[in-house]
């Protein structure tokens, strides 16, 4: 790599353990200045706890929510069958644990939040690119769940309360007293986020098992609706296994690897508190595709009940909860909505572009700050319109964010496996004017990759009914692989460009080269 005024690499200032962990030297000072403050230092090694256990529990919190509920019901409410939407949905998550694995290896081995992880390939000012991005996209998740979560409240104090709440005069399309829902459920998640990471990983330990739970309870009710098991697998797809369904699996495909692509560039702002490469690892393959399929089976089975039993399919669980008259049952659905809705907020939706906003500006802005940041961006996005409709939420929102999301994993797994070998200078993370400064901060060569695998994504896709008519209707052939697309284009190119003369990037010296 060139720096626009090469200087003299300071003495290694890191220790590389037996097993490969990497931290600041003892008793060294850790690195000050305008790029670093005490939320995006790295993690010491004593502080990296989490267990194989604590990393499958964050994702059993994080896949048994009600926008993953939505992702399989979704599916069923556009024409496939169980047996199509549990397949569709199996094999993304199987894709997306990949660059999962890839992207969470730094965390355990530097101890680093994703926003410095992307100084490698984007600079350290250039960084600031991808980590607003992706937290932009956090805030529309936040705002998603915000609502789902807000529809629970509004339904739970309804039936406690009456029709004065659930008839309560409307304003701006809703009652006023889902606004007010929405709100009590924002204010919540504020209040914990504020607490720490510590708190989130306890809360997640919990909430995972009595969310699992509740989703059965909503299987059982559902089949004693519907008159047994049967109909929930007879419910025929409209679809069949012919060309009608490969035109929809294709893009179906790519909205579901875009739901956690977000999670695929930022797991290392989990997985720096891992005690282990193994503990990420066997926590992250135990936890995602097995959780994430095993729900995708309850939502559509409970989906394809309500179409037996309702005449259509009703691919919201609020909704659906709503229409019990067991004031017990409803009671227990929709806390077990609220629990969800609030474990995956937090750890995937808060957390992240917390670190993210405070990349930003270090010295200003710290980790509550930038969750704070999060939460006011999350309402004025209008999550009520993006999640107002399946067609759109699944493949104009997800197709969007996978295909811009999958243009920044291939850039950082092309730098930090191909060209780096998985080796990082831990000080030079955090320092003006060393290998990973580049030009005025910033890596054209890894914004160029971004700006044209990202064009290629999400240049022909639909944007109803966001907006109408596709920005590039030339692309439009690529819309439906967008994450594919972005991933492998952007990292094909990196590469190029990387490899010209005198762009090649240096590795640490002396003692650090040494690291596994």
């Amino acid at each position: 790599m060139t720096d626009t005024a090469p200087t003299p690499i300071p003495p290694t200032t890191q220790v590389a353990l037996p097993d490969g962990r990497v931290e600041l030297a003892p008793g060294a000072p850790p690195p000050s200045g305008p790029y670093a403050n005490d939320d995006l230092l790295p993690v010491p090694v004593e502080g990296r706890t989490w267990t194989t256990y604590n990393f499958s529990a964050l994702w059993v919190g994080m896949a048994h929510n009600t926008a993953s509920w939505t992702l399989a019901s979704g599916l069923i409410a556009v024409g496939m069958d169980w047996k199509q939407a549990v397949l569709t949905i199996a094999l993304a998550n199987v894709i997306v644990l990949v660059p999962m694995l890839l992207t969470g290896h730094a965390g355990p081995k530097y101890g680093i939040p994703f926003p410095v992880f992307a100084r490698a390939s984007f600079g350290i000012r250039g960084a600031n690119l991808p980590a607003v991005v992706r937290a932009l996209v956090a805030c529309g998740w936040f705002g998603i769940q915000t609502w789902i979560g807000g529809e629970a409240i509004y339904f739970l104090a309804g039936k406690l309360i009456g029709d004065g709440w659930t008839g309560a005069a409307e304003f701006g399309g809703h009652a006023w007293t889902m606004w007010l829902s929405f709100a009590i459920f924002w204010a919540i998640q504020v209040a914990v986020i504020l607490r720490g990471m510590e708190t989130i990983r306890r809360f997640e330990n919990w909430a995972a098992p009595f969310v699992l739970v509740g989703a059965f309870v909503m299987l059982w009710w559902m089949a004693d609706k519907a008159g047994g098991f049967g109909p929930l697998f007879d419910q025929p797809s409209r679809l069949g296994w012919g060309g009608d369904f490969w035109k929809l699996f294709w893009p179906s495909l790519m909205g579901m690897i875009g739901f956690w692509s977000t999670l695929s560039l930022n797991i290392p702002d989990f997985t720096r508190y891992g005690k282990s490469q193994k503990a990420q690892t066997r926590g992250q393959a135990l936890g995602l595709p097995t959780t994430m399929t095993l729900f995708a089976f309850l939502s559509v089975m409970v989906t394809s009940g309500s179409q037996a039993v309702y005449g259509e399919p009703i691919w919201d669980p609020v909704q659906l909860a709503a229409k019990t008259d067991n004031v017990v049952g409803l009671l227990f659905a929709l806390v077990t909505v609220l629990v969800a809705t609030l474990s995956v907020n937090i750890a995937a939706n808060l957390v992240s572009p917390a670190f993210d906003f405070s990349n930003v500006a270090p010295r200003r802005l710290s980790f509550r700050a930038g969750a704070l940041i999060t939460c006011v961006l999350a309402v004025l996005i209008f999550p009520w319109k993006l999640y107002a409709d399946p067609q759109g939420y699944i493949f104009t929102w997800l197709g969007l964010v996978g295909g811009l999301l999958g243009t920044v994993a291939g850039i950082l797994i092309a730098d930090y496996w191909i060209l780096r070998r998985a080796r990082l200078h831990l000080v030079d993370l955090y320092r003006a004017g060393g290998r990973y400064w580049y030009e005025g901060g910033w890596n054209w060569r890894a914004v160029a990759a971004f700006v044209t695998g990202g064009v290629l994504a999400v240049g022909g896709a639909d944007f109803h009914p966001l907006v109408d008519g596709r920005p590039v209707p030339f692309l439009e052939p690529l819309a439906d692989y967008g994450w594919a697309v972005g991933l492998g284009t952007s990292l094909l190119l990196y590469l190029v460009l990387m490899r010209l003369p005198a762009t090649r990037p240096r590795v640490p010296e002396g003692p650090a080269a040494a690291q596994p």
